[in-house]
């Protein structure tokens, strides 16, 4: 789950019917596409305070996941994997030529997901807060994770993450509903080394200096895109080979990174380089 402090906007709001799902997204800005994906329990509304920043250099379409801020539910589990055709089917159905995914902690784990399921539909991926093992993450925030259900719903009434949703869901009467299907996602194990190691999409693991993980987490992934494993050499020619990259940024948290200055600028100079 992510930041979900909002900043009210909608620029050209539509619905996209693709996979099975009515999907909310928003545009903003133009250039070379961007599919912008948010953290758990948000909705694209959790970028505003960085959005300005990504439209000035590119289109950004903000995409609402599955079950999230003005998407409906549908009937299927909340999985990364699943969700993921959604993406796929969004990018054809707005007829995108391999636009760049940028994802957050959940979203983060779908924007992975979709350059292993689909790479040839997209361009570049930023992957921020997401980890690719459950194992890697924090033994207390395992614990925390274990307690998300409907059981909790009235006692979140008065967070951000509730307001939000009262606000903008279709049904808001479901956020028990979504509760259940979070916390049931967060309790399966799941481990995607393999399919890291096997990335053909350039990407940049982006994580907080005191994200959900440790950042030696973050390091192992972008040692499995052949980072971090000798010197870059003066004209970058040690650097990875698939033009992949890494950026821990300090002084944030799993819960504030997505909403960065630092955030977007390490996006922004990553998606642009050398285009």
């Amino acid at each position: 789950m992510g930041d979900t402090r909002t900043q009210t906007r909608e620029e050209n709001p539509m619905y996209a019917e693709v996979n099975g799902i009515n999907l909310y997204y928003e545009t903003h800005g133009s250039g070379r596409p961007l599919i912008l994906l948010h953290g758990g329990l948000g909705s694209g509304e959790m970028f505003g305070a960085i959005l300005p920043t990504l439209a000035d250099h590119h289109q950004v379409i903000a995409v609402d996941l599955q079950g999230h801020g003005r998407t409906a539910d549908i009937d299927r589990p909340l999985d990364v994997r699943l969700i993921a055709g959604d993406i796929a089917a969004l990018i054809d159905h707005l007829g995108l030529d391999q636009p760049d995914v940028v994802g957050y902690s959940f979203g983060g784990g779908v924007a992975m997901q979709v350059a292993f399921q689909y790479p040839e539909k997209i361009g570049r991926l930023v992957s921020a807060s997401a980890n690719i093992r459950r194992s890697a993450i924090y033994p207390e925030m395992l614990e925390q994770q274990l307690q998300v259900s409907a059981a909790a719903a009235p006692y979140m009434k008065d967070t951000p993450m509730y307001e939000l949703y009262e606000r903008v869901a279709p049904n808001p009467e479901a956020f028990p509903q979504l509760l259940d299907k979070i916390g049931q996602a967060m309790a399966k194990d799941f481990d995607f080394t393999e399919e890291v190691r096997g990335l053909r999409v350039p990407t940049m693991i982006v994580a907080a200096d005191a994200d959900m993980a440790p950042p030696s987490h973050y390091v192992e992934v972008f040692g499995l895109l052949d980072g971090g494993v000798r010197d870059g050499g003066w004209a970058g020619e040690g650097r990875p080979k698939g033009g992949h990259a890494l950026a821990i940024l300090p002084g944030l948290t799993h819960y504030d990174l997505g909403v960065s200055p630092a955030f977007a600028q390490a996006t922004i100079g990553f998606l642009d380089r050398d285009r």
